[in-house]
């Protein structure tokens, strides 16, 4: 077998492998797709119906406008107490708030570390920590605490422990960017009269704009999609869609599949979209930094 033989080989085994991982992957989204458009006796049809037949918007009507219920054999579906449009609203607010905290907090703080080493390398690993810890370990503390500070079920409550369980990622991502700007057009923004700040302003973070925006959107799905600390720390006034997602479920009519794919729609969406208008800067922030100068 030739050498040019082998590589075309080599090129379909790759494009099969990553046909079928793309099926495996994207599964899951198509049939939570068909799923929303689906009849409520077809949820639970067995052979499963792979399409809707016929398709209906009586799911989006109930979950999102509040139709009056669906029927399934003569059975009316319980009632459920949901709110997704005050859901949606407090995931933008929260998770929206929350992420451009941390990745400004974050990118000061990898700014010192990259320029004045105000951590060693070695002790960056202890932001980590924040991270490592299952959140189950500080849910119940911080309740007690939060409950003290009248923090609870609280829009503020919820953004500074998303701001301060997210810096961690925000700090390494954003440092690996700082550190590919070569310091000298700093110095030489300085030597024409240009302050410290002003040059870390007007001259790196315009050339790591794209790293921010995919660290921007990291921390965004992390946030947006958080479920535990949501769960434990809202009630009414500040819970999200992620947490009201879970409300379908254990109802007397067992999970009203066609519901929760509905709003899970909503939840999923937002993000398709913002990854869609940022899709330019991802390229180049999730390979900035890959290129280490010498």
């Amino acid at each position: 077998m030739d050498r040019r033989t082998r590589a075309k080989l080599a090129l379909v085994a790759r494009h099969v492998v990553l046909s079928a991982w793309l099926i495996v992957s994207g599964f899951p989204i198509f049939w939570m797709v068909a799923t929303s458009f689906k009849l409520p006796e077809q949820w639970y049809s067995w052979p499963p119906v792979w399409l809707p037949s016929p398709p209906t918007l009586a799911n989006f009507g109930k979950v999102w406008a509040g139709i009056p219920m669906l029927e399934e054999r003569g059975r009316v579906l319980p009632t459920i107490s949901l709110e997704p449009l005050h859901g949606l609203l407090n995931s933008i607010v929260i998770a929206g708030s929350a992420t451009l905290l941390s990745v400004a907090i974050g990118l000061l703080l990898a700014y010192g570390v990259s320029r004045y080493r105000i951590m060693p390398e070695e002790r960056m690993f202890n932001l980590l920590i924040i991270r490592m810890m299952p959140p189950i370990v500080i849910a119940v503390p911080l309740v007690i605490w939060y409950s003290t500070l009248n923090l609870l079920d609280t829009w503020l409550g919820m953004i500074i422990i998303y701001t301060i369980t997210t810096i961690p990622y925000s700090v390494w991502m954003t440092k690996s960017f700082i550190d590919e700007v070569p310091e000298e057009m700093e110095q030489a923004a300085q030597l024409l009269g240009a302050s410290r700040l002003r040059a870390f302003v007007t001259i790196v973070v315009p050339l790591i704009r794209s790293g921010v925006v995919a660290t921007c959107l990291f921390i965004l799905i992390l946030t947006w999609s958080e479920y535990l600390l949501a769960l434990v720390m809202t009630a009414a006034d500040a819970q999200t869609l992620p947490v009201q997602l879970s409300k379908f479920e254990g109802t007397q009519e067992g999970r009203l599949y066609g519901l929760q794919s509905a709003l899970s729609i909503g939840v999923t969406l937002p993000l398709i979209v913002i990854g869609l208008l940022i899709h330019k800067h991802l390229v180049r922030g999730f390979s900035f930094g890959m290129i280490r100068r010498q």
